[in-house]
């Protein structure tokens, strides 16, 4: 097969950096939806409004010192991004994402940031980080609703053990999901999908749980955050 990929790039000296960074993290994470939307969860990254909500308890607790915190299904770092600007020194942010080409791009976000706080990126699953420490926050951005119940319930129990008493867990999902899924999607899945949305309902009972929605995401957004006891 002739590769047709162009010899040189050619760039525009007039192009806003962070636009072109922009539009490079969607397209990667088109790519990977394409090639594996369970785990991708979306065809898009998540927005400005949504990435905030998700920030926002870090952002809050980060005014009275240090933070250690933990994000767990980075993608391609729209919240990385926050949380790097936000921690100051004497943070500690833990990023952990198993795709690999994820893991790559976060790597090299989290050592090009001029931030004070140390981050180091982790590219296994959850279920295998075994940290010596705690978190005071947590901010998933994996897409609870696309795995078995079983699995959110394993997902969700490990991060409030590596969460600390106090600490907050911060994980958003889709508005109209169920709805979509009972007309689009076999009986089965449908079933799989009200499963899924009645563990993360006992979690949120189990914690102090508060939300706020971003209607501007594609698609629209709720955001959570559990206080763990």
């Amino acid at each position: 097969m002739s590769d047709s990929r162009p010899t040189d790039t050619v760039t525009d000296p007039d192009a806003d950096p962070a636009a072109t960074a922009a539009a490079g993290s969607r397209r990667m994470f088109l790519a990977e939806a394409l090639a594996d939307m369970r785990t991708t969860g979306a065809l898009a990254p998540s927005g400005r409004r949504l990435s905030g909500l998700l920030a926002e308890p870090v952002r809050r607790r980060s005014r009275h010192g240090p933070l250690t915190v933990l994000e767990v299904g980075a993608g391609t770092g729209p919240v990385t991004r926050l949380l790097l600007d936000t921690l100051g020194a004497g943070s500690r942010l833990d990023v952990v994402e198993s795709n690999p080409r994820f893991a790559a791009r976060l790597r090299a976000l989290a050592e090009a940031h001029p931030g004070e706080a140390s981050a180091a990126v982790h590219g296994i699953r959850i279920e295998d980080w075994n940290p010596a420490h705690g978190y005071d926050a947590i901010v998933s951005g994996l897409p609870f609703t696309n795995f078995s119940p079983a699995q959110v319930e394993t997902v969700m129990e490990r991060l409030l053990t590596l969460l600390r008493p106090g600490g907050t867990l911060s994980y958003f999902a889709y508005l109209g999901t169920a709805p979509a899924r009972r007309i689009f999607s076999s009986a089965a899945e449908a079933r799989r999908h009200r499963a899924v949305e009645a563990v993360l309902a006992g979690y949120r009972d189990r914690c102090r749980a508060a939300s706020r929605t971003a209607w501007a995401n594609l698609p629209p957004a709720r955001a959570w955050w559990l206080r763990k006891p």
